[in-house]
């Protein structure tokens, strides 16, 4: 039995995923609880089914099971049925889930940047002259259409550049703010 109780909000591909769930209106010795999770952008939608654990569920998935889901952004939602028909349904709640790619799963090849980083990096070589060929060709919707950064003219870059930097401060500021290291903004005070 895990000692969580509310379904998580960020897992990672490859982990064990282990919670447990109270529904005192619908007990686990009358009624079975099933999860869906639906990827934002689309795609194939995750089935978990809860056991039961007296008048409690216990939803676990294994490591075996995790490394298998694509990472990105779900939707979720949790519904209970009836164990003795299956034909009552009733939602329960629903929320919003990250998958983080499995670690293990890493090669030479992985970018973990942003794409607010990779945009500012491609951007920035091309404005320095020091661009790969895959910076100069790295596309970025702007304007209407998606044009390659090395077709866009340079005043337009400067602009591009300005909002993803900021995009990518934010991001990062976020990221130090949820690992406890602060958000790196000060905060000035006088004392007079």
């Amino acid at each position: 039995m895990s000692t969580k109780t509310t379904e998580p909000t960020t897992i990672t591909a490859g982990d064990t995923i282990a919670w447990t769930k109270t529904l005192a209106d619908y007990p686990a010795d009358a009624f079975a609880l099933h999860y869906v999770l639906q990827p934002v952008a689309g795609g194939t939608p995750i089935s978990i089914n809860a056991t039961a654990d007296g008048t409690d569920y216990d939803v676990e998935v294994s490591a075996a099971t995790s490394a298998g889901y694509a990472a990105g952004d779900y939707r979720w939602i949790a519904y209970v049925t009836d164990l003795a028909t299956s034909l009552q349904r009733h939602t329960i709640t629903t929320g919003k889930l990250t998958i983080a790619p499995d670690p293990l799963a890493y090669s030479a090849t992985t970018d973990l940047r942003s794409h607010a980083r990779k945009t500012l990096d491609a951007i920035e070589a091309v404005l320095e002259g020091r661009a790969t060929q895959t910076q100069a060709e790295y596309s970025v919707s702007y304007g209407g259409s998606a044009r390659s950064v090395k077709n866009i003219p340079i005043a337009e870059l400067l602009q591009l550049r300005s909002y993803y930097a900021q995009e990518a401060r934010r991001e990062e500021q976020a990221e130090k703010l949820a690992a406890g290291m602060g958000g790196g903004n000060r905060i000035l005070t006088r004392f007079i």
